[in-house]
């Protein structure tokens, strides 16, 4: 099971040496992998007395492409996951660029995680279309395989149309994994018919379990072999030898620990994952 951590995208800060060190000492840690989460505009909550989104104009957001970039200069190893790139609010071809490019100056080492997101003020700010968002990222998964597969693509599609062009670079390996986040139904039915992984984004509470199984037989459906479809488990930051053992017994193929909402800001994450690797090395 690989081990990874999620950024503390909110409560790091900007300071790029700070931001160059959390990533360096995962790394030297052991740490397999680092997780980002993504949004691009943050409300005004003056103007919105009534909003409950988690997130406002006050959540520090680095743009997980960009970030991921700067520290592929800064690291060697560490794999470098969004969970989740809000693909629908993304121009299809843009983002496949982007990760072309990624991962080709990374070495191969991007996961695109991807979801549908909730936040219709940043739809609206980003010029795409809130209510057909996840089907219509269906056809982005779609197009985006051809453009890092082929040198030119030619696609005529419900909301895509390109003729006889591409994109260069193209991925060292001809693909980008693609992993799925959420919990909804459909989403469900696309990690079991497309997805190279899943990521629950739920609490404990959820019956994470029973989806699993439903992934698991959409796949057989589909004719996939569902042992190849990845599964990774987030935990806060504590009760790590309970949360990795109830990651292991849903099969979970990747495992990572959180450690944003514990009242931690700058530097003290990066001493909270010293302490958290420790407990992790006890029980692997």
């Amino acid at each position: 099971m690989k081990i990874g951590v999620v950024f503390p995208q909110t409560e790091i800060g900007s300071d790029p040496a700070l931001i160059t060190e959390y990533a360096t000492r995962a790394e030297a840690l052991g740490f397999d992998h680092i997780i980002a989460f993504d949004h691009v505009l943050g409300v005004n909550t003056a103007s919105r007395p009534d909003w409950r989104g988690p997130y406002t104009s006050q959540s520090v957001f680095h743009e997980p492409f960009v970030l991921y970039s700067y520290l592929a200069g800064q690291t060697n190893t560490i794999e470098f996951v969004t969970a989740v790139i809000i693909l629908p609010q993304r121009q299809t071809a843009l983002v496949a660029k982007q990760a072309a490019c990624l991962d080709v100056l990374s070495g191969g080492r991007l996961r695109l995680g991807i979801g549908t997101g909730w936040n219709d003020v940043e739809y609206e700010a980003l010029g795409e279309n809130f209510h057909n968002r996840g089907k219509r990222s269906e056809e982005q998964i779609d197009l985006m395989r051809k453009l890092w597969a082929d040198e030119h693509v030619t696609y005529d599609g419900r909301w895509h149309k390109v003729t006889d062009a591409g994109i260069n670079p193209l991925p060292q390996a001809r693909r980008i994994p693609i992993w799925f986040g959420g919990m909804a139904p459909q989403v469900l039915e696309r990690v079991g018919t497309m997805g190279d992984g899943w990521f629950p984004l739920g609490g404990r509470s959820a019956n994470i379990e029973g989806m699993w199984s439903q992934i698991r037989e959409h796949a057989e459906a589909a004719g996939r072999n569902v042992q190849e479809i990845g599964l990774e488990i987030m935990s806060p930051g504590r009760d790590v030898a309970e949360n990795m053992d109830r990651a292991r017994s849903l099969g979970a193929t990747h495992y990572a620990v959180n450690t944003m909402g514990a009242g931690l800001t700058g530097r003290a994450h990066i001493e909270r994952i010293e302490e958290l690797w420790g407990d992790i090395e006890k029980v692997r």
